[in-house]
């Protein structure tokens, strides 16, 4: 009866994980969340860049943010050794387990399965990771190729172009980004189930009412929204 239990709390980790990440992307085309808010402050930056003559500031940006996916995929890196080295001593490790004050311990088979769904997602997030660190890698030659404010030869259709193309890579690489720092709170849901089913169950459940709150109705959102105008006030449309 465990084991039917355990199988149903993943299936559910799947649902949970799969079924946010598919109801964020749709939602995102039809309602403010930080997603499509820092998108727009992105294509700002990239028009912004372009009237800049000194684009240091702009590749010291970027450096950061591909710095930010270096430390989280060095991490991984050091997560995945850590569990591949679990795996290796199953038995002790079950043992030490067995020894604390909560939490029933399952078969070796289902021991095994939750070490090797943990290591399945930080292999996810290292992707991901990495996939965003040359993404920005990618913005940095944009810059870096970036038309000259003083170049008469460019339209100014041209740099418009520029800079939606510019900003069209950095933001698939925040999206990337945030996918991977996505898969470390479904990660801690895995760890829960080293404890219980049930603990799984509703640590998955808890991880993306998280993800919703911070996506869709959290004050940071706010504070980003106040800073764009999307529509003129009453009666801005009437003045001469």
């Amino acid at each position: 009866m465990t084991e039917y239990l355990d199988l149903l709390a993943l299936v559910w980790f799947v649902i949970c994980w799969l079924g946010y990440s598919t109801y964020s992307k749709r939602r995102a085309d039809d309602r403010p969340c930080l997603s499509n808010t820092l998108d727009l402050y992105r294509e700002d930056w990239m028009r912004v860049m372009l009237r800049r003559e000194n684009r240091i500031s702009d590749a010291s940006v970027v450096g950061n943010l591909e710095r930010n996916g270096a430390f989280f995929a060095s991490s991984c890196l050091l997560i995945l050794a850590g569990i591949i080295t679990a795996l290796g001593y199953s038995q002790e490790v079950m043992e030490i387990f067995s020894t604390l004050p909560f939490g029933s311990l399952p078969s070796r088979e289902i021991w095994e399965l939750r070490m090797v769904v943990l290591l399945i997602v930080f292999i996810y997030a290292f992707f991901k990771f990495t996939w965003s660190m040359r993404m920005y890698n990618f913005v940095s030659v944009l810059i870096g190729g970036a038309p000259s404010p003083g170049d008469k030869t460019v339209s100014p259709a041209a740099r418009e172009a520029f800079a939606q193309s510019a900003a069209k890579v950095c933001n698939m690489a925040g999206d990337t980004f945030n996918l991977g720092l996505r898969s470390y709170y479904y990660a801690l849901a895995v760890v829960a189930w080293f404890i219980h089913p049930a603990a799984f169950i509703a640590a998955s459940t808890l991880v993306v009412a998280v993800l919703y709150r911070r996506e869709f109705r959290s004050e940071a959102l706010t504070a980003l929204r106040a800073g764009k105008v999307f529509e003129e006030p009453e009666g801005a449309a009437d003045k001469p």
